[in-house]
């Protein structure tokens, strides 16, 4: 359970920015919008610490009376994110070098290595002392460490983070050979006689050893966890009755952190998710970031730390959220397992590199449109209080994992087009649009309880993985699996003796020779669809031909097979079907595995079920009807066997049965 009760509504809350004299108008403010809980301290240290070892919290401690005292709770930031002037350049060797050996400097936010050491000193000093002097506050309920780590610099390549990777490396291997045994350094003569003589990946005259740079991929979100570890340390040492969480960012495009490795050290799962209107459908893309982030979780409740009210300053064109869309962007956070919905942040900037994002407050002050809809949808939170704790319904398991999105998009391989969380995406949308829900989880989680599982692209594959899907599905599963997968080991290496290596037995296929299309080229198929970006000459040994290329480089060579295993199924897609064969595919998979979803799903509809709580989001253009009955939470309205939800309307219907 998370710290605050209800689903509760917060926000960061960044005083330093404001006169004292706004600081009462602020906390009238929040009471008067619901705010639950703060987010303080984030960017803070160059206001805690404004000279080294010297301290002023007299203001925060002003801060923190006035927040408690109107029943607000903290979320209690080590400010520790961004380093303060004075440290940076006092101690330049705390400053990130990017691959090209370029120093990044202060000037922005989180200008540090994760493998300083001096940096690291310096941080848990501040850590300590916020520590010991908040850490029995009556207001802090949780302890929010840094900020968005994996986010910014994930890789550090200065010669500090090089002797640190290499007593990684010394820690997984062991001996150097083992090490050249892994990374093939048999080819191009890149044979290490000791340890020493090891870099990381930088800038390279030609193509990287894959190998090495996957290392490094893992060795950099080792080093961020390894810096979490450090400061949550010393937060349990001291104030141990309060969890520790920081801000993750789990969406399909930050790749530089394995957060299914972070999740353990973590008391609760936090999440930052904005809205990314560059995408063709950003919406579906918070719908799959949320279920991932709940697949990090393990399947528990978790926390959104940060989202926004409306614009965000950070893409070419910003455009404003609609009115409504709040709501539903909120709601479906809470559908997908989020006991919090917080913003970024309380008031919008006057000044710096933010000051165009959106707030709670926005520039127009409360007496906008905005502010009135922030106080709308903090009722509406509150109204849903006892969805809080219950846990997401799936039978749908999408497999992902960070490793093999590594090493996937790496270069150097049949095709540039393929990208690792392209294939997670489509076929999550395909399997939310015909109304299904799925956990997006490790490949290592017990997939048991599902009835269809879904393997795209997973282009590394351990062997545990491989024999994990080989039970499932002679335990009476259906899988779905996509091309490029099980295709290398986890060092990177080939699985030889013909594709997709890992699961050859399983599908009962073999492809000798990958076939990828050039850009912009399609083929079709025997049963009416189309496909792109990749073909691959695959014999169907022991496997039903659903569907052959009828043109293309490959005619008549098998594009989808499926392999009866008892009362399972395993299924193949060798190509990438463009979205009406997808949904199609999804369709059949669902129905056939026997997935709990609707009869008659319709664009821009999402159902899903949170325990005894079902969420209903229209997001279309048209009434939607489903069937339900219960009341609903946000309304008092009961449906007594179907429920009807207006276009841009939502509902939660609390079912009768328990």
């Amino acid at each position: 359970m998370l710290p605050f009760p209800g689903i509760a509504m917060g926000c960061d809350y960044n005083p330093e920015q404001w006169d004292p004299s706004v600081w009462r108008e602020d906390v009238a403010l929040m009471q008067e919008a619901g705010v639950g809980f703060v987010t303080l301290g984030v960017f803070s240290w160059a206001w805690l610490e404004p000279t080294p070892d010297e301290y002023d919290f007299a203001w925060f401690d002003e801060v923190l009376g006035l927040l408690h005292d109107a029943g607000i709770a903290v979320d209690l930031a080590t400010a520790t994110a961004s380093p303060p002037p004075w440290l940076t350049t006092s101690h330049p060797e705390v400053l990130p070098v990017d691959v090209e050996g370029r120093t990044l400097w202060q000037g922005s936010r989180q200008s540090w290595c994760p493998s300083s050491p001096v940096f690291r000193d310096h941080a848990l000093q501040l850590v300590g002392e916020l520590a010991r002097r908040y850490g029995n506050h009556p207001a802090v309920k949780l302890w929010h460490v840094s900020n968005e780590l994996g986010c910014h610099v994930v890789r550090c390549y200065c010669d500090v983070s090089a002797a640190a990777f290499r007593r990684w490396l010394v820690g997984r291997y062991g001996s150097v050979d083992k090490l050249n045994d892994a990374w093939g350094t048999a080819f191009w003569s890149q044979r290490y006689s000791s340890f020493d003589e090891v870099l990381p990946p930088r800038l390279t005259p030609t193509i990287s050893n894959p190998s090495h740079e996957l290392d490094f991929s893992r060795f950099s979100s080792d080093a961020l966890l390894d810096h979490y570890r450090a400061e949550r340390d010393v937060l349990r040492q001291l104030s141990p009755d309060v969890p520790v969480t920081t801000n993750l960012m789990v969406n399909p495009r930050q790749h530089g952190t394995d957060y299914f490795r972070w999740a353990p050290q973590m008391d609760l799962v936090s999440q930052d998710h904005y809205i990314d209107t560059r995408l063709p459908r950003p919406r579906a893309e918070q719908a799959f970031s949320d279920d991932l982030t709940r697949g990090v979780a393990g399947g528990a409740p978790w926390m959104l730390m940060e989202s926004a009210t409306s614009a965000v300053n950070w893409q070419p064109v910003n455009p404003a959220k609609k009115p409504g869309e709040l709501l539903l962007d909120s709601l479906r956070h809470v559908a997908r397992g989020a006991d919090t919905v917080g913003f970024f942040q309380w008031r919008a900037s006057r000044a710096g590199a933010e000051k165009y994002h959106s707030a709670l407050v926005p520039h127009a002050g409360p007496d906008s449109a905005r502010f009135r809809e922030v106080v709308e949808l903090g009722g509406q939170l509150q109204k849903l209080g006892e969805v809080a704790g219950s846990r997401v319904e799936a039978d749908v398991a999408l497999l992902v994992d960070w490793e093999a999105w590594w090493a996937c998009d790496l270069g150097s391989h049949p095709s540039c087009q393929v990208r690792y969380m392209d294939a997670a995406l489509r076929w999550h949308r395909a399997v939310t649009e015909v109304g299904a829900t799925a956990d997006v989880v490790h490949p290592s989680a017990d997939l048991s309880g599902y009835k269809l599982v879904i393997v795209p692209t997973l282009y590394l594959c351990t062997d545990e993985t491989a024999a994990a899907l080989q039970a499932y599905v002679e335990g009476g599963g259906h899988v779905l699996v996509t091309y490029f997968s099980g295709i290398v080991d986890e060092h990177d290496h080939v699985r030889l003796g013909g594709y997709p290596g890992a699961f050859r037995d399983l599908l009962g296929v073999r492809t000798e020779e990958f076939a990828p299309l050039m850009p912009g080229v399609t083929v079709a198929l025997d049963d009416g669809s189309t496909a792109d970006v990749w073909t691959e000459l695959l014999e169907a040994r022991d496997a039903e031909v659903v569907a052959r290329y009828t043109d293309g480089p490959l005619p008549g060579t098998p594009a989808l097979t499926r392999r009866a295993v008892g009362d399972g199924a395993a299924w193949y897609l060798a190509t990438w079907l463009d979205d009406e064969a997808t949904a199609a595919l999804a369709d059949r998979l669902t129905r056939e595995a026997g997935v709990t979803r609707l009869d008659a799903p319709q664009p821009g509809l999402e159902v899903v079920r949170r325990g005894r709580y079902l969420f209903v989001l229209n997001r279309g253009d048209l009434p939607a009807s489903v069937p339900a009955t219960g009341v609903d939470l946000l309304t008092g309205d009961r449906a007594d066997g179907e429920l009807r939800v207006a276009a841009g309307a939502a509902a939660v219907i609390k079912s009768d049965e328990g």
